[in-house]
């Protein structure tokens, strides 16, 4: 059996861990990065690479791409059986619910893990069919991981049957990947990273940025709202860009901005954060779990004139602002991954002899 091996960086941040035992994972997820679109899902990916790096075998079935329709989640499942097959795991480890937990369900006998992240809830009790699948999914599964403690109260209210079997775990972010930026020379700058769709409140954003009448505000993401946007003075629309391009989009910024009418964690906020970025939040879902007041300003999405004075307030605070760095710093990736380790070892460890299930 391998020994744990930890080393930690200068910021606490965990280096290197070895796993207690390795295991053989098949990933399922309806969000991945493809050739065409390579921001889908990166919060998984960079998961993946973690549990690798923890000396696990991992095997995936994947969606890495937009299009497709329905036909993209019958192929999950065609996909998840297959590789199933192919690699024999000992646990299934699904991100959302439904489609990609029913798909890793269908797949596997092993022991099911499913991470949700937000719309795969909300979807309950508005899409048909969604409650049911959904509440298959909870009771198949070993253990769920929610991405705050919020999305969890709202799994159970919505499902009894995951009450008990919820764990809170979120994506994490990699202090490698995001280090801490000098400050953008100028007047404020800034950043919102997202869709631009309308549970994203780029509209009431830009509105309050108006009225702030100085600096510069760039949406670093693309949608239905955009031409709404663009042409503004003093502001700029990006665009979709790649993942890799987003550290720089940060250190463009003073502040990062994400004022989402409902955030069931918020994982542009916690990359700014982790670049010394204080940031301005929505107080509904997520955020206000580690917005800490040094790191950033809370305020009510629907609410222009609140809006407006997060903008002062957050453009106020430290550029680079080390409180918001020591906030990201203790949901580095390394950490939540080991913590996922953790939920996978004792799904599999609670099955029945704790043996190798195979497919």
């Amino acid at each position: 059996m391998a020994h744990k091996m930890i080393a930690t960086g200068d910021d606490g941040s965990i280096r290197r861990r070895q796993a207690s035992r390795p295991l053989r994972i098949l990933l399922v997820s309806q969000m991945y990065p493809g050739p065409a679109d390579p921001d889908l899902g990166v919060f998984v990916q960079a998961l993946e690479g973690a549990l690798r790096d923890r000396g696990h075998e991992l095997e995936r079935a994947v969606v890495d791409s937009r299009g497709g329709g329905r036909r993209r989640h019958l192929g999950l499942v065609r996909d998840a059986w297959v590789a199933a097959r192919r690699f024999g795991p000992d646990v299934v480890y699904a991100h959302f619910l439904v489609p990609a937990g029913l798909a890793g369900a269908l797949a596997s006998r092993a022991p099911l893990v499913v991470t949700a992240h937000g719309q795969d809830v909300a979807n309950v009790g508005r899409l048909h069919g969604a409650g049911l699948a959904t509440g298959a999914v909870v009771r198949r599964a070993a253990r769920v991981i929610a991405v705050s403690g919020w999305l969890r109260r709202e799994l159970e209210t919505k499902l009894p049957a995951a009450r008990g079997k919820v764990d809170v775990v979120d994506s994490g972010v990699d202090l490698d990947r995001f280090p801490v930026q000098p400050a953008p020379a100028g007047p404020p700058a800034f950043v919102a990273v997202g869709s631009l769709i309308g549970r994203k409140n780029p509209l009431r954003l830009a509105h309050a940025f108006e009225r702030l009448g100085e600096g510069t505000l760039t949406f670093v993401g693309d949608g239905p709202l955009r031409p709404q946007l663009e042409g503004r003075p003093g502001i700029a629309v990006t665009g979709r860009v790649a993942h890799d391009e987003i550290p720089a989009a940060l250190a463009r910024a003073r502040v990062v901005c994400g004022v989402s009418l409902v955030e069931p964690f918020g994982q542009a906020l916690l990359e700014g954060m982790a670049t010394g970025r204080s940031v301005l939040a929505t107080r509904v879902g997520g955020p206000p779990e580690f917005v800490t007041p040094e790191a950033g300003v809370l305020v009510d999405p629907e609410n222009e004139d609140d809006l407006l004075e997060g903008l002062r307030r957050a453009a106020a605070l430290p550029c680079p602002n080390e409180a918001a760095r020591a906030v990201a710093a203790e949901h580095d990736l390394r950490a939540q991954a080991e913590k996922v380790e953790a939920i996978l070892l004792r799904a599999v460890r609670g099955r029945p002899g704790g043996a190798r299930p195979g497919a």
